[in-house]
């Protein structure tokens, strides 16, 4: 090759090292811890393919009795879906001095409405992520495993305009006790008359009262929260979504399901999946019976506590049953 040759190929080459250099690097993900309020923590996890001023969903994730969100992370697997599908994940964190098994604190009143308690803290939490990060707004998700899910309800009927979607794992209705032995006998035998729970959620949503697309999973075998206690769930839901669409209870949409099927998970358990419809034939309500599952996240993994991974995969199913609202 000729000297001048070779000059402009090292100058071509140099060129390219420095846009190579100049190039912005892949961002990789994150999932840190963060201080919130008086000695609570949260975490959240950023995937990479996020970039500040393209708004992303938001699934705000409660965790159970016993656990953490490191705990609640894996036995999910929610953050490597939101890798896959690109959203933000945000996991609250009780605080051990307020509940010693580190329980949300749902069977107490002043944990049951809006602006107070620790429905005030999740939603704080959520409006600092907001305000860090560029989400979308009408795509905040909340779900929750046992204490967690009976919050996630508190959290769907005190701030309908924050949340879209509402994910119950082995939970509670609405208000379902106001004392911590209430909760206990909750949890073994049911709360209030559901139909009677979805009035009062009507009531307590106030002039922020809109439908709420509902999932929810629970095994027949649980016995930590009774499968009545997922019954309850959806019948409250139901009268909910019934008032709301005209203002009148009129079965508009009643809690008998519209379609009923069941499967098997690929070589795991079977279930029974309930589909409850609005006014308008849209199914707004998902109920998944678990065939002799415990008390667990349907379809987890192993690395967490309380999940069967044989179950079908809670994780996903939400998410695209949030995303289809």
């Amino acid at each position: 090759m000729r000297q001048g040759g070779r000059k402009g190929l090292a100058i071509v080459l140099s060129l390219l090292m420095v846009l190579v250099a100049l190039a912005p690097a892949a961002q990789a993900a994150s999932f840190t811890q963060s201080y919130y309020g008086s000695n609570f923590y949260y975490k959240v996890y950023v995937p990479s393919s996020y970039k500040a001023g393209t708004a992303v969903p938001l699934m705000v994730m409660l965790h159970g009795c016993l656990q953490n969100p490191d705990d609640f992370a894996a036995g999910t697997r929610m953050n490597a879906l939101a890798e896959e599908q690109g959203f933000i994940v945000l996991y609250p964190e009780m605080n051990v001095f307020a509940n010693p098994n580190m329980c949300w604190n749902w069977f107490y009143d002043y944990n049951q409405h809006r602006g107070a308690g620790e429905p005030a803290i999740i939603k704080g939490m959520v409006d600092v992520v907001k305000s860090r990060y560029s989400i979308n707004a009408g795509r905040v998700y909340v779900a929750g495993l046992s204490a967690g899910a009976g919050m996630a309800t508190i959290m769907g009927v005190s701030y309908p305009d924050v949340f879209r979607g509402v994910g119950v794992s082995a939970g509670v209705e609405y208000d379902a006790a106001d004392t911590a032995f209430g909760g206990i006998n909750a949890m073994k035998y049911g709360g209030a008359d559901p139909t009677l729970t979805g009035n009062n959620m009507y009531v307590e949503m106030g002039s922020y009262k809109r439908s709420m697309p509902v999932i929810v999973f629970h095994g027949t075998s649980d016995t930590i929260v009774a499968p009545i206690n997922a019954a309850q769930v959806v019948t409250s839901w139901a009268q909910l979504n019934d008032r709301v669409d005209d203002g009148a209870d009129n079965n508009s949409m009643n809690d008998g399901a519209d379609v009923t099927t069941t499967a098997t998970a690929p070589g795991g358990r079977s279930y029974t999946k309930y589909v409850y419809n609005d006014k308008n034939g849209a199914s707004l309500i998902e109920y998944y019976k678990v065939t002799s599952m415990s008390h667990a996240w349907s379809g987890g993994s192993s690395n967490g506590t309380y999940t069967d991974p044989a179950g079908p995969d809670a994780t996903r199913i939400m998410w695209n049953f949030f995303m289809s609202h």
